[in-house]
């Protein structure tokens, strides 16, 4: 089991006498991670497998049978469930379980999508569950290399490691490029470097298009791919639904519901625009972004490569950026992202919020931050006065460098 932040988080807690549903896109781990905690004994069910799936959509009381086969008296029998959005049904029948004896068994759930449980209105069950998310590795998983000295990493939105938490080994180390052009998959950081490309690329035909296929039920399956190679195009930026419904050639509304398809299937999620301002020309359109630099690049018709992030770096880095920051939000479970964009065109790339502290960030492609680099962070620090005491430049310096006593400049590597 190699290092995986979340896995002190979820073994902290997965014993306890609720349902745990995890939640995430594929190839993020969630399987790995779970079977790295359970016991050996536990029931294990996949119904990724066509011939299990099928067994218990004709025989929906075989679940609860295999669970009442198992042992009692020995402590807590733990079930865990793979892809149960193929299978609905099995949470009406977790439920009826967990509620006649909640100390008999520990049932896991996992899925790599929300819509068909939310299409057909799944009993998710209320007051009896514990919902986790699993994403791709952020940067305490994977050590950036060069390795860097007398440096404080994770500082802006430190996670606690766990003290009772021990791994084999961690993920290999990536400089700021790699990250870049091939994401942070476990499966792909893991991969010899020569097929990486070629794994993304595949994942992107096979995920984007087999896995949704099954999943949702699109008319018009040639304007949806079209619809996924723009929007994958268009990623970090803010969402235009006119451009995009020019290009894939479907109405408004069907493009965005197509955004909110990509949504549930963990493949992608929105940053709304700051608009608490006393400012008057503030833009109000969110930003949309792919979960994963590597599965962007795929996904958008360009190859994943040290070359595609140097042909144009400034961008790549900024939505590197944005996603390590919405990991982390997402596993503290506090805090939202934003970003903020005047009709003159002054930005600042991302705000964070929690309670009443707002930082801001602007993120720059250089290895030589100045304070001009700021000049958007001031003008925000000033108009929200106490509520934003430090705002931060994320870019490539070895060093962290005070700019100004309310402006930080940090690598990249120290997020």
């Amino acid at each position: 089991m190699l290092n995986r932040w979340f896995f002190g988080k979820l073994k902290g807690i997965i014993s306890k006498p609720y349902v745990h549903i995890l939640f995430g896109a594929r190839q993020t781990g969630k399987s790995t991670l779970i079977n790295a905690l359970l016991p050996k004994e536990s029931l294990r069910i996949n119904f990724a497998d066509p011939v299990q799936r099928n067994r218990h959509i004709s025989r929906p009381a075989e679940l609860s049978e295999m669970c009442r086969a198992l042992p009692q008296g020995s402590g807590p029998q733990y079930v865990f469930i793979d892809e149960t959005q193929s299978v609905p049904s099995v949470f009406d029948t977790v439920q009826y379980l967990y509620d006649e004896d909640r100390q008999r068994w520990r049932f896991v759930l996992c899925g790599s999508s929300a819509r068909r449980l939310r299409l057909s209105g799944t009993n998710l069950l209320p007051g009896r569950s514990i919902m986790h998310r699993l994403f791709p590795l952020i940067t305490i998983e994977q050590p950036p290399f060069p390795a860097p000295t007398n440096v404080r990493t994770n500082q802006i939105l430190p996670l606690q490691i766990e003290d009772n938490v021990t791994f084999t080994g961690k993920f290999e180390s990536w400089d700021l490029e790699s990250r870049l052009a091939f994401g942070a998959l476990p499966g792909i950081v893991t991969a010899e470097p020569e097929i990486r490309g070629d794994i993304l690329t595949t994942y992107a035909m096979v995920y984007l298009e087999e896995e949704i296929r099954r999943e949702a039920f699109v008319k018009d399956w040639a304007a949806f791919l079209r619809f996924v190679q723009f929007a994958a195009a268009e990623s970090g930026k803010m969402m235009n639904f006119a451009s995009v419904s020019n290009q894939a050639g479907v109405s408004l509304p069907t493009v965005k519901s197509y955004y909110q398809l990509l949504e549930d299937m963990f493949v992608g999620f929105t940053v709304s625009a700051f608009t608490k301002s006393t400012r008057k020309n503030i833009l109000s359109t969110p930003r949309f972004f792919v979960f994963d630099c590597g599965v962007r690049h795929a996904a958008a018709g360009l190859s994943p490569s040290i070359d595609t992030v140097r042909a144009d770096p400034g961008p790549v880095f900024e939505q590197w950026v944005g996603i390590e920051l919405w990991k982390r939000l997402q596993y503290l479970g506090t805090g939202r992202l934003y970003y903020q964009k005047t009709k003159t065109g002054a930005e600042i790339d991302f705000i964070i919020e929690q309670g009443s502290t707002l930082i801001p960030i602007e993120v720059k492609w250089t290895e030589n931050p100045t304070l001009s680099d700021a000049r958007h962070l001031l003008s925000f620090i000033e108009e929200q006065g106490n509520d934003s005491p430090m705002g931060y430049v994320i870019c490539r310096c070895p060093h962290p460098l005070l700019l100004h006593e309310k402006i930080l400049a940090l690598p990249w590597f120290c997020l």
